[in-house]
């Protein structure tokens, strides 16, 4: 029986670690093997590879029809960006098996990827996946199957003047219990840039007033958006990737960020170039304001796989000379905790719907007013005035020097 002359059937893919998966890049080749062991001499038909690798979504959601009747909705799709086949070993032409021997035999493949692909990817309601699959027929029995997943990333250089654009927002909320008005909270936050890799260090600039009659607590947190898109409608899932918590700020006091540090902990990059599942991070500086709902400012993150380049722009050789100071890098703890879940960040549903990063409209004039002027101040001093009187002039005394000498 080949049942007992098959000893082993599987794949081996180039670069892939002992029992962990491969990883390529879009517009890769992929290259590998199918490995056959035989304990005695056997009698196969044809043996076929097939490379795949696609994006699906799939969700339901219960609706009541009238008063009694429940039923429910499902929500799927799928986008397909890989598909290849090949015949490694095909049977003779007469019809009859490939007789093999016994011992160890090996059938090389390769493959070239897509240059456009998204990055692998699990979620609660769908998936990115990458497999090859061997399918081995033989006369008179069921097909073996033998099946590899390796993974795709995506490239995505944070050295781009799009990713390296410093993110600033405002925002305020006035305090109010039983009708009361008990003052009003305003916070602004700044960022360098919008782009950083797992492992960098954001430094959050920020400025929180407590004009209310209690004590505020401010918070900062990343927050990772997985959106899942099927039949024209969307369901999303919201965690909370890490986050820190400032000191209590009393009432009628500021407290001002001199770059508090948040550590990006190991996550997957951003999907945002596929149509069914996006993956989106934010920034979220929180304020708890005690009998209101919380204060909330969003600022927009892309999670890179290219670190930034230490000469790449002007951008760049800011952030080198904050990177020089490392002092406040010893408050990060080598043992971190687990993130607290999103509704610690965001409870009410007044809060979940400022979600949205402040619009040109509701900020009003203060894009365009001292607010934003403010802002470029936190970071960069100003040049020097312009004066065509020279600040050193030559004395009288000297002797001007001969230029031809």
């Amino acid at each position: 029986m080949i049942f007992d002359r098959l000893k082993r059937f599987s794949i081996v893919l180039e670069g892939a670690e002992r029992d962990g998966p491969a990883a390529f890049s879009p517009g890769q080749a992929v290259s590998g093997r199918v490995v056959l062991e035989l304990a005695a001499a056997a009698r196969l038909g044809a043996l076929r590879l097939r490379a795949m690798g696609a994006a699906r979504v799939h969700w339901t959601e219960s609706r009541s029809a009238g008063s009694s009747t429940a039923y429910t909705q499902s929500y799927s799709d799928q986008v397909e960006f890989l598909s290849h086949r090949d015949t490694l070993m095909a049977p003779p032409d007469n019809g009859e098996a490939t007789v093999l021997q016994a011992g160890k035999h090996e059938f090389p493949f390769t493959f070239q990827l897509p240059e456009t692909l998204a990055t692998s990817f699990e979620g609660k309601h769908g998936s990115v996946r990458y497999w090859v699959k061997a399918k081995l027929h033989r006369p008179w029995s069921t097909v073996k199957k033998a099946k590899k997943e390796f993974t795709v990333i995506e490239p995505i250089d944070i050295n781009t003047p799009a990713l390296l654009a410093p993110q600033a927002g405002a925002k305020e909320k006035l305090a109010r219990a039983w009708y009361c008005n008990r003052g009003q909270v305003s916070v602004t936050a700044k960022i360098d840039r919008k782009g950083y890799t797992p492992g960098e260090v954001i430094p959050i600039f920020a400025e929180i007033d407590n004009c209310t009659s209690r004590a505020v607590v401010p918070k900062a947190a990343i927050i990772q958006t997985q959106t899942f898109i099927a039949r024209g409608t969307k369901k999303q899932k919201k965690s909370v990737v890490t986050s820190i918590t400032g000191d209590p700020i009393p009432a009628g006091k500021r407290e001002v960020w001199h770059g508090r540090a948040l550590k990006i902990p190991p996550v997957g990059p951003s999907i945002l170039q596929c149509r069914i599942i996006q993956v989106e991070y934010s920034l979220k500086v929180c304020v708890d304001i005690p009998g209101t709902s919380k204060l909330l400012l969003e600022l927009p993150l892309v999670i890179g796989t290219i670190p930034l380049h230490p000469f790449g722009s002007r951008t760049s050789s800011v952030s080198s000379q904050y990177s020089v100071n490392l002092d406040w890098l010893s408050t990060i703890p080598e043992q971190l905790e687990a993130p607290p879940e999103y509704s610690a960040v965001v409870s009410s549903p007044e809060a979940e719907q400022s979600l949205a990063p402040p619009c040109r409209s509701e900020l009003g004039d203060i894009l365009e007013g001292p607010f934003f002027a403010y802002i470029q101040e936190f970071r960069f001093r100003p040049p020097p005035l312009y004066s065509e009187v020279d600040p050193n002039p030559v004395s009288d005394g000297i002797r001007p020097r001969c230029m031809t000498c």
